[in-house]
């Protein structure tokens, strides 16, 4: 007589699961300073404070002249000009009755109240000095004059730690003097394959693939978006499906990386061996979450580095990443800011069958701005994430239908 079988543990939402993940998420100990030029991307591990107004001094938005509004008070007035002030000097008190030729950037002479334009100008010949200028325009108070510290004030923080330093964020700390960024280290990953049926791209050309073998497509695309993250990944290639090779490449990588990523090998089957071969060095905290695609998924720790186990369908192990192991990975690094921006969006597609998980649907914007779904949402088909630009987080039980609001996320979101 069979023994009667254990019940199902319930699936574990996928918040509930993310929160627990990133409850072990802890920053990584250790800075590193470089060059702001080489920061794109790093991780800022400290305030960046101004030490100086920006701009440092009232300075002009237009060419044109500096002036006295009480020497401009009708049009047609014509002032000798005094002076040229261009950008990186510094010109004299401006005295009365007079205007200074000035560029843009330029310091604004003490005593001017406004900027005309060059175009509400007319320029005057004269037998000596600078010449005289016609006013055509009468100015406002502050026209075209940019104030010290409207951009920046001295002493506020312009970048706070925790921030992921983008093109835009590195030319702000220039701006105020910073040639140098102290930043999160980058995590060091260990990645590694498990599946005797996978063949790497180079090694056997398709004609010759035996029976049952496939490319293993998931190296790829995870080392990329390991990479993306700023992650040093050092691969570990395909591990043969035993327990004895799991366990000793999970031992190995274990020794000096912050985590290990592993794909397959992770569901119930007799010939997956992760879930035994992590709790033989360590333990395992999650296995089955609510999620589709994605269901299967491990979290644990080997030594004093993290597992994750993703599921080997590719299009499992894709989502998986993006919605668990991404977070996690910019936490390990300090980013404050993790969760994806969702954008509301209107569905071009009917969706009628409602599932107890919540789904990741593959979808692409149509110029209209609404949403298509990909023909084939299996979990193996990874034409559905290179043909589409993001995911539809649809809820559990929810069913879609044409004209139908929907919350996308971006792979731009996702893949960064």
């Amino acid at each position: 007589m069979n023994a009667p079988q254990k019940p199902r543990s319930p699936l574990k939402p996928l918040d509930d699961a993310l929160a627990d993940l990133l409850a072990h998420a802890q920053p990584l100990p250790g800075l590193e300073t470089v060059d702001t030029f080489n920061a794109d991307g790093r991780v800022l591990a400290q305030d960046c404070v101004s030490a100086l107004h920006v701009p440092p001094q009232d300075n002009s938005s237009m060419d044109g002249y500096a002036v006295r509004l009480t020497d401009v008070a009708a049009v047609g007035v014509v002032l000798p000009v005094s002076q040229r002030i261009a950008a990186g000097s510094a010109g004299e008190p401006l005295a009365a009755g007079t205007a200074a030729r000035i560029f843009t950037g330029a310091p604004v002479p003490e005593g001017a109240d406004a900027i005309l334009m060059q175009e509400d100008c007319e320029a005057l010949a004269a037998a000596e000095g600078l010449g005289q200028v016609r006013i055509n325009a009468v100015p406002a108070a502050g026209q075209w004059i940019r104030r010290a510290g409207e951009d920046i004030t001295q002493g506020a923080v312009v970048l706070q730690a925790g921030t992921r330093l983008s093109p835009a964020e590195l030319g702000l700390a220039a701006s105020i003097g910073m040639h140098q960024l102290q930043v999160a280290r980058r995590p060091r990953v260990a990645l590694f394959s498990t599946g005797d049926e996978l063949v790497m791209p180079g090694d056997v050309p398709p004609e010759q693939m035996r029976p049952g073998a496939i490319y293993n497509s998931n190296r790829f695309f995870l080392r990329a978006m390991l990479q993306r993250l700023g992650c040093e990944v050092t691969d570990f290639g395909i591990v043969p499906d035993r327990r004895d090779a799991t366990i000793e490449a999970l031992r190995a990588a274990s020794s000096a990386h912050d985590l290990i990523l592993t794909s397959g090998g992770v569901s119930v089957g007799e010939e997956d061996h992760i879930k035994p071969a992590v709790e033989s060095l360590g333990r395992l905290d999650l296995w089955q979450i609510a999620m589709k695609p994605g269901k299967p998924f491990a979290y644990g720790t080997v030594g004093k580095a993290h597992f994750m186990g993703l599921p080997g369908n590719p299009v499992s192990s894709f989502v998986t990443f993006a919605v668990l192991v991404r977070p996690f990975v910019l936490r390990l690094q300090g980013v404050r800011d993790i969760a994806p921006k969702k954008i509301a969006a209107t569905a071009r597609f009917d969706w009628p069958k409602a599932d107890k998980r919540r789904e990741f649907l593959r979808v692409r914007q149509h110029p209209d701005g609404g949403l298509e779904l990909f023909h084939n949402q299996s979990s193996g088909v990874l034409t559905s994430a290179a043909w589409g630009d993001g995911l539809v987080d649809n809820p559990a039980g929810q069913t879609i239908a044409v004209g139908d609001t929907v919350q996308y996320l971006a792979f731009s979101e996702l893949l960064q």
